[in-house]
Order: structure tokens, then C-alpha cells, then sequence
């Protein structure tokens, strides 16, 4: 058997990250929706034999998502459940840096996206938006403009109390 360190074992794409696994109701529309409204790029899909997706991941800039359909007798075994089923709430927001922010908005709008927070510079040197995607999901995307030191940071988050 061929020895293998961690480096080798754990594929370049998971390496440095904690890969978030979304569930969701339709699969096939989220990443429909994911792709119209982020620009993601599907890398693979495994239809569950009863139909439905048992598993997909796509990319989003640089950052990979796991998700699947929580009507998949899997999931259902291990209790993954949808926002919707929590009466549309989450308790996991997905945050992702991409280059321009602004334009991912009016993409992300245009795809039926819930605009929660417009795009707007933040004390701690980002450019952000907050919004909700059809399936339920909380999604932060920022496009980083100054890198801010923790005095800086604490002197413009105080002043946010004001």
C-alpha cells in the first residue's frame, strides 16, 4: 500500500478551507441559480438513484460549495434539512470575496436574488453586500478595499455606535 501524507490525501480545493454543505429543496434550481446569479461554475453532480441530487459542488470565484437536495433518502436518514423547513431561517451565513462586488449585486437581483443590504463600504475595509438567495440562504460578498489594523478597526467600529 503506497504511503501517503496529508498534503497528498486532501485534494488542492479543500486544503486550506472548511468546505460549507448546504442543503436545499430543488438542487438542479439552485445551482441553476448559483450559476445565473454568482457566476458559478458546476464541477460535478451525482443524481440520487430515486432522483433528485445526492450531491453537487460547484465554485463560486475561488471557493467551493457542497450541496444537495434535502429530499434525498440520505439526507433525510441523517437529518440535513432546508432553511425552508426551519420556517426560513438559517443559522449559517456563506461569506465569499470576489472582485467587484457591485456587479455581482445587479447580477445576483437580476437572477431573483433578496437584496437584504445594499453594497456599501464597512468599517473593516470591505465593500459588502448581504442577500438571500430563492432557496433560503444568507450569502455576505465583499470586495476588499484597504486592509484596516485592529486600532483602526476598533476606532471605526466605535464610531459605528454613535
Amino acid at each position: 500500500m503506497p504511503e501517503h501524507t496529508a498534503l497528498i490525501e486532501i485534494p488542492d480545493r479543500y486544503r486550506y478551507a472548511v468546505i460549507p454543505h448546504i442543503m436545499v429543496d430543488d438542487a438542479a434550481a439552485a445551482i441553476d441559480f448559483y450559476q445565473r446569479a454568482f457566476g458559478a461554475r458546476e464541477d460535478f453532480r451525482i443524481d440520487a438513484p430515486g432522483g433528485g441530487v445526492l450531491h453537487a459542488e460547484i465554485t463560486i470565484g475561488r471557493s467551493a460549495l457542497m450541496l444537495g437536495d434535502v429530499s434525498v433518502e440520505e439526507a433525510e436518514a441523517a437529518s440535513f434539512t432546508a432553511p425552508a423547513s426551519l420556517g426560513g431561517g438559517t443559522s449559517v451565513t456563506l461569506h465569499v470575496f470576489v472582485p467587484d462586488v457591485d456587479s455581482l449585486t445587479k447580477r445576483a437581483e437580476a437572477a431573483g436574488a433578496e437584496i437584504l443590504q445594499p453594497p456599501r463600504d464597512m468599517f473593516h475595509g470591505d465593500r459588502t453586500v448581504i442577500l438571500k438567495d430563492p432557496s433560503g440562504h444568507l450569502w455576505v460578498f465583499l470586495t476588499h478595499l484597504e486592509d484596516v489594523s485592529q486600532e483602526e478597526f476598533r476606532r471605526r467600529l466605535a464610531a459605528t455606535a454613535e
